[in-house]
């Protein structure tokens, strides 16, 4: 949903998602920007080829920083 947007949009999308958490309401986010993801999501799931590879906890992604490189690239 970021794709091609300004930063100040970008913002306030993860303002709203961020307060639809707060008010209890589960979200699937399908994104390919990870640092905005990374800033809204509990749960991160790698996708390749139509499948799930990895799952890893938000409050992982500082131990699993390599992992993350190599599936994204980055």
């Amino acid at each position: 949903p970021t794709e091609g947007l300004a930063p100040v949009i970008i913002q306030q999308i993860g303002r709203t998602i961020a307060r639809l958490k707060n008010e209890g309401f589960t979200i699937v986010l399908v994104e390919q920007n990870f640092r905005f993801a990374s800033t809204v999501a509990d749960r991160h799931y790698v996708v390749e080829q139509g499948r799930v590879i990895d799952e890893i906890a938000n409050n992982e992604l500082e131990a699993n920083l390599e992992k993350l490189h190599a599936y994204l690239g980055v």
